[in-house]
């Protein structure tokens, strides 16, 4: 048993993730290589390696013939017959080579053949264990800054996180512990070229994944995601069970899976709302904290005209405009907000179909407006 090689095998299968097979791949061709180097030739050259015990014998096949016009493929019949009285014309002998016989330069050249390959096999290695976490959420040591852009180590490699990818304001010390989204995973001959992002909205996609127990296993569903990195998302989220509340369940108790995921993002500020098939109800809910007294949804041109109480119409459209934008990405619906005011002077509530002053068709939307009217809130 070639015990050195045996475990030398099996530290690389384990610290490199190489597997065996390929190892003895390797050394198989390094061997056809070296022979090459020492004969001339190795066409005719054969390797065994038995997989168990590292052993390996190799030999060179030569057709038995009268007269060899070609030493390096056949050999005589009178030399065959001294090696086995059995063997004719014809047949194929099996002589052994004796690799420890090879020149210097043939034993480099083999080394380097078994290097190479090594180094391969890590490198696909190390490739196909970071594909399988393209678009996905990882953590990260934070190593050290070059120009703008930070490099992120995830183990075994180190990825890049771009200064377009990084959050405005955010800053991190090296060996500062941070998720990181994987945007994509390169094979290149230095190795995978990794890029990862704190801006991606997936990457609050996967965090609630990861936190909340009923979005991982599908109860509940994340349906649409709008983010300004650093600043404020809303999400909105559909209960495939009628026995859980899908916000609360991205809450949590005391808010604490939330609290998680916002502390991960820095202070980044979550909105939570629910999803609804009906366009009006969910512009309703994505333009929340605000207050809406009607909305009119166009689905063929997906425009919607939405009608707030005057003291709502700066919270609906929110500091520098973030809160009507976040719900016109979120919908998909471009939002035209008008207070209450705005609306009486423009005739928008008889083009809506309602007389002013009437609370709207919509049982749900008309209690906050028949109490606004009223003078309650």
């Amino acid at each position: 048993m070639n015990k050195e090689l045996l475990e030398a095998m099996e530290v690389l299968e384990k610290e490199k993730n190489i597997s065996k097979e390929s190892l003895l791949e390797a050394i198989e061709n390094s061997l056809l290589t070296a022979c090459k180097n020492h004969f001339g030739k190795a066409d005719n050259v054969r390797v065994n390696i038995n997989p168990d015990t590292c052993d390996f014998a190799v030999y060179a096949e030569k057709e038995v013939v009268e007269t060899p016009e070609d030493p390096a493929l056949q050999i005589s019949l009178t030399d065959a017959k001294m090696m086995n009285p059995k063997y004719e014309v014809g047949d194929t002998v099996q002589i052994p080579l004796d690799s420890k016989k090879f020149g210097r330069i043939a034993t480099q050249n083999a080394k380097n053949v078994i290097l190479q390959k090594i180094r391969e096999e890590e490198r696909s290695a190390l490739y196909k264990e970071y594909f399988t976490k393209e678009k996905d959420v990882t953590t990260g040591i934070v190593q050290r800054y070059f120009g703008k852009n930070i490099s992120v180590n995830l183990g075994r490699v180190d990825a890049i996180l771009n200064e377009s990818e990084q959050v405005k304001g955010e800053s991190f010390r090296p060996t500062d512990r941070i998720k990181v989204y994987v945007l994509e995973v390169k094979d290149t001959p230095k190795g995978p070229r990794i890029s990862v992002s704190r801006t991606h909205p997936d990457l609050v996609k996967r965090l609630f994944e990861s936190e909340v127990a009923e979005v991982r296993d599908g109860t509940v569903e994340i349906k649409a995601i709008a983010r300004e990195a650093g600043s404020r998302t809303k999400i909105a989220v559909k209960s495939n069970d009628p026995n859980v509340d899908p916000v609360g369940a991205c809450v949590g108790l005391n808010g604490a899976r939330v609290n998680s995921i916002v502390n991960e993002l820095r202070g980044e500020k979550i909105d939570i709302i629910n999803w609804d098939d009906n366009p009006a109800y969910l512009i309703e809910n994505a333009l929340s904290p605000a207050k809406v007294i009607c909305v009119v949804a166009d689905e063929e041109e997906r425009e919607a005209q939405v009608i707030v109480p005057d003291y709502q119409l700066s919270l609906a459209i929110g500091k520098e405009g973030q809160n009507a934008r976040l719900a016109a990405r979120l919908t998909g619906y471009k939002i035209d907000i008008k207070s209450e005011t705005q609306a009486r002077e423009m005739g928008l509530f008889e083009q809506m179909g309602l007389q002013y002053g009437d609370a709207p068709a919509d049982e749900e939307l008309s209690q906050d407006y028949q109490d606004y009217e009223a003078g309650d809130i």
